[in-house]
């Protein structure tokens, strides 16, 4: 079998022998011969570095760099792998692709920086959740940080530290089946910090009104940037729920801020 007649749907078994058949000849190849071996290693494997950046993709990061930062760590592996141990190739390579992958996703997909803390457990705790439990829901965040040992409050804003890759449009609703969006409720004109003080001095006696989880809902929604879904999976409901409660506390809003400027 020659390299030419290998495509990505080769079958694993195939590609494992002829990989480790390539890493034979390595061994008493000289040093042009060795590095046309590894070319062919690399080729040979190549689709499965794009399958591990394809795990990450539209999550901020473009996926030829993914992709960029996957094949170099395959080359690296294919450089380092003693073949003389008895184990397979990939079992090697793929978790230093991955490895190589996740590194630069936390150092460069952050378009909004959480702590340090938060930037190495995300990935667990997205993972993690999108695993879900036998009871075929997804896991509250108590039942997340019981299964990895961290705080729950870690967890919580792990959750909502997605929104940190790839941040929310102006132009989403502010509700499912809302028409209004953020940027209705953004000034763009030359008064906007004017504009921007005199609403903060209308709502600061409304809000004052609103309870504690009220506020909570609104921080998050509007403060963090999390979906309903996000929410709804922080506090353990569903996300059908959260926009209930959302439509509720904005006619509150409303309701308070129409009867503060009849008042006035």
């Amino acid at each position: 079998m020659t390299i030419s007649t290998l495509g990505r749907t080769v079958p694993r078994d195939v590609r494992s022998s002829e990989t480790a058949r390539l890493f034979a000849l390595v061994s008493e190849a000289d040093e042009a011969e060795r590095e046309v071996l590894l070319e062919q290693v690399v080729t040979l494997n190549i689709q499965v570095a794009h399958a591990i950046a394809r795990r990450y993709q539209n999550r901020g990061v473009a996926i030829e760099d993914l992709e960029q930062v996957a094949c170099l760590a395959l080359v690296r592996a294919a450089q380092r792998f003693d073949h003389t141990m008895d184990r397979d190739f990939l079992s090697y390579a793929v978790p230093t692709m991955t490895g190589e992958v996740k590194r630069y996703f936390r150092d460069h997909g952050w378009t909004i920086r959480p702590p340090r803390r938060i930037q190495e457990i995300q990935s667990r705790v997205i993972e993690a959740h999108k695993q879900g439990t036998e009871h075929g829901r997804s896991p509250t965040p108590s039942e997340i940080a019981e299964r990895l040992d961290l705080k729950v409050d870690d967890v919580v804003e792990a959750l909502g530290a997605g929104v940190c890759f790839q941040p929310i449009s102006i132009d989403q609703a502010v509700e499912a089946d809302s028409l209004e969006s953020l940027s209705d409720f953004l000034t763009i004109d030359d008064e906007g910090a004017l504009n921007a003080a005199e609403a903060r001095v209308l709502l600061a006696p409304v809000l004052r009104r609103l309870d504690r989880d009220e506020l909570r809902l609104l921080a998050m929604a509007y403060g963090e940037g999390m979906t309903q879904q996000q929410i709804g999976d922080a506090l353990g409901v569903t996300q059908m729920t959260i926009s209930r409660r959302l439509t509720r506390v904005l006619a509150k809003l409303r309701q308070e801020l129409n009867a503060q400027q009849h008042a006035a």
